[in-house]
């Protein structure tokens, strides 16, 4: 469940690190009754950044296979092992 914190909660920083650790979610700022800001820990970030690449190269390759950009296995392995002597 997120946490929501409002703005004057930033001055007891280490206790909002301990928050972030802890869930492993963002915690949500308000700022007069309104979202304002985002905080999460750096491990939370790099592993939302690699799902949002991941996300992002299979909607790449759901377009290509969907324009018919593909290419046959059997032959595309036969061009790298005669490319590298395999």
């Amino acid at each position: 469940m997120p946490q929501i914190i409002p703005i004057r909660d930033l001055k007891n920083t280490s206790e909002i690190s301990q928050k972030c650790h802890a869930t492993n979610e963002p915690v949500f700022i308000t700022k007069n009754g309104y979202g304002d800001m985002v905080i999460m820990s750096m491990k939370t970030y790099e592993e939302q950044m690699f799902m949002l690449d991941v996300y992002k190269k299979l909607a790449e390759a759901e377009k290509q296979l969907s324009e018919g950009k593909v290419l046959d296995g059997e032959a595309s392995l036969r061009s790298l092992r005669e490319k590298y002597n395999v």
